[in-house]
């Protein structure tokens, strides 16, 4: 018997339609200059030269190639904005995965356009603790039956599995995505997800029952959830991972994160491929007999563009140029641009045409560089940047239909990227900074509802003693201004809020209780999601049909299309003190 297996792994995730290289800034330091880098990294068909390579090199050395999606292909860019999906599939055969987890922007749209995809994709879609067995047959956009589909097993309790030959031995894989589906995305109401820890424990002891000892775990949970994952089941080889964007690797000479790529969690490491297709995950990792991982070699890599831009507090010169080029060559995760020409040329000849003149459509001119970070750190006290004049941009143009209305609450995760320095074109807010088009929401609430749906969602977003859904829970408002302080007990950390009086942006009321309010919220956001559900307690709702959120925005822009006009003036901002000292 063998005394070790190799497998050759490439691995991706939420890639969110960015088919194109994507935007990277790194922090770097010369000597003792630090300059700021500009370039581009990844895209699919950069990644599809570098898969083809590893593939080709895994074949040479007999070596079983595997290549897998950690799920989020949808949403993020124009292309799947206007060609909703027929793109995604397009380009993801072309590159070929093995399979690939849905995550939760795969069925933000509901079942139907997600079904449409799978009809369209050659590989497996896994999502193994998805629950089809109520779901209507005779329905359009039906995903129950499809057979390329594997799903959660109704009957046996268990997910349905990929098995690869692997070796003398059988590999499975098996596909878990989030169970708080219903809380964070957008399923038909007749599609159901179960327990995710729970669907794996069972799935990986019948596998070990069958003899299959290599079982991956292709997994759209998130990090931490990856590591329960890993702490509570023994006997995963590996999982592979998605949902937070987490750049594994020891990228500080970029500025970048530190952490380890393949952390290992009850001898189970753990891999993550960032975001937006900006890296692609290659490595080699070898097994036991039994399935456990010996050793792990690889991480993630950036493939930039050949040229770059620097800029400094002091002139940038040849040399710094030249300096920087050495480091970047001499860094062992960074990739150049060789790119799969034939991918390119369907991205350029087929789907490019469509969205160029919305790329040529300058909307504003922004001041500096706006930082969209989810929660309030320590370098960004108030949080995101941009987020804020997204809820301003949704109160005043909600305001302008229906005067009555008193603030705007908007999540963070509705905002998906940082703005830069510069012009900012109608493709940047539509297919990248606001990509999802939510209908606005108008609705009359009492206050007491308001302090609860604030400190729900503050403490689903930091996960503040309660099972959360993300940081994307986090609240941004304009026409309110709150203060959390996470030490408190649960019901009482959201200790003052304030209303925004009519017509002045520097007189506040205190929110009472029994009083009535009007807000503007998404449709999303107002359906009660990611911790908002006191939102569900309106006396009334109704959906703002002509008005989308990026609408809203656009439309804001083009009153102010200088937001140096309006950069002195208020925009508000919240007190966030988080559990713990």
């Amino acid at each position: 018997m063998k005394q070790s297996y190799t497998l050759s792994l490439a691995h991706i995730n939420d890639t969110h339609s960015n088919f194109e290289p994507s935007r990277v800034q790194f922090n770097l330091t010369v000597g003792h200059l630090k300059l700021d880098m500009t370039s581009h990294s990844g895209g699919y068909a950069r990644i599809g030269h570098h898969i083809a390579k590893a593939r080709q090199a895994a074949t040479e050395a007999n070596t079983p190639f595997i290549f897998l999606h950690g799920g989020d292909s949808f949403q993020g860019t124009l292309y799947f904005s206007h060609f909703k999906g027929k793109a995604n599939a397009h380009l993801l055969n072309l590159l070929a995965p093995d399979a690939m987890v849905i995550g939760n922007h795969d069925i933000d749209e509901g079942n139907a356009t997600l079904a449409e995809f799978a009809k369209q994709i050659d590989f497996p879609l896994l999502a193994g603790n998805m629950d089809l067995s109520q779901e209507d047959i005779n329905k359009p956009g039906c995903l129950r039956g499809l057979p390329n589909l594997l799903d959660y097993d109704h009957e046996l309790k268990l997910a349905k599995y990929l098995v690869k030959p692997f070796h003398d031995k059988t590999l499975a894989i098996i596909g878990i995505t989030l169970d708080q589906m219903k809380e964070i995305a957008r399923p038909d109401p007749d599609t159901h997800f179960v327990d995710a820890i729970a669907t794996t424990a069972r799935t990986v002891e019948h596998l070990k029952q069958q003899g299959i000892k290599h079982i991956i775990v292709l997994s759209h949970l998130g990090l931490d959830q990856d590591k329960r994952l890993a702490a509570e089941i023994d006997g995963i080889s590996l999982i592979v991972g998605g949902h937070t964007h987490t750049l594994q690797g020891d990228f500080r000479a970029l500025g970048l994160s530190n952490m380890p790529y393949g952390e290992v969690i009850n001898n189970t490491p753990i891999v993550h491929a960032g975001k937006y297709a900006e890296v692609v995950g290659l490595a080699q990792i070898t097994f036991d007999a039994e399935g456990k991982m010996l050793t792990l070699n690889g991480g993630n890599y950036f493939m930039l563009d050949q040229h770059f831009v620097l800029s400094a507090n002091v002139a940038v010169n040849d040399t710094d140029y030249r300096a920087v080029r050495q480091q970047l060559n001499h860094h062992p995760h960074i990739l150049w641009d060789e790119a799969d020409a034939d991918i390119a040329g369907v991205i350029r000849d087929i789907y490019k045409p469509a969205i160029a003149e919305m790329e040529n459509y300058v909307i504003a001119q922004v001041p500096k560089n706006l930082v969209h970070t989810r929660l309030p750190s320590k370098s960004l006290p108030h949080g995101s940047q941009i987020a804020p004049w997204v809820s301003r941009s949704m109160f005043q143009e909600a305001k302008l239909v229906d005067p009555r209305i008193n603030f705007a609450l908007h999540n963070a995760g509705g905002v998906r990227q940082s703005v830069s320095q510069g012009q900012l074109t109608l493709a940047d807010v539509m297919g990248q900074l606001l990509p999802f088009e939510l209908p606005l929401v108008k609705y009359e609430i009492q206050g007491q509802f308001l302090y609860q749906a604030l400190e729900s969602a503050i403490n689903s977003a930091t996960n503040n003693s309660v099972l959360g859904t993300g940081a994307g829970s986090f609240p941004y408002t304009y026409g309110l201004r709150y203060y959390y302080d996470g030490r408190r007990p649960l019901g009482e950390r959201l200790f003052r809020l304030e209303m925004m009086q009519q017509g002045s942006q520097s007189l506040w009321q205190t929110v009472e209780y029994e009083s009535l309010y009007m807000g503007v919220s998404t449709s999303y956001t107002a359906a009660g999601k990611e911790g908002y559900h006191p939102l569900l307690q309106a006396r009334w709702q109704e959906s703002m049909e002509s008005l989308t959120l990026p609408q809203a925005f656009i439309r804001f822009l083009k009153r102010s299309p200088n937001l140096s006009d309006l950069w002195s003036q208020h925009v508000h901002y919240t007190s966030h003190r988080p559990r713990g000292k």
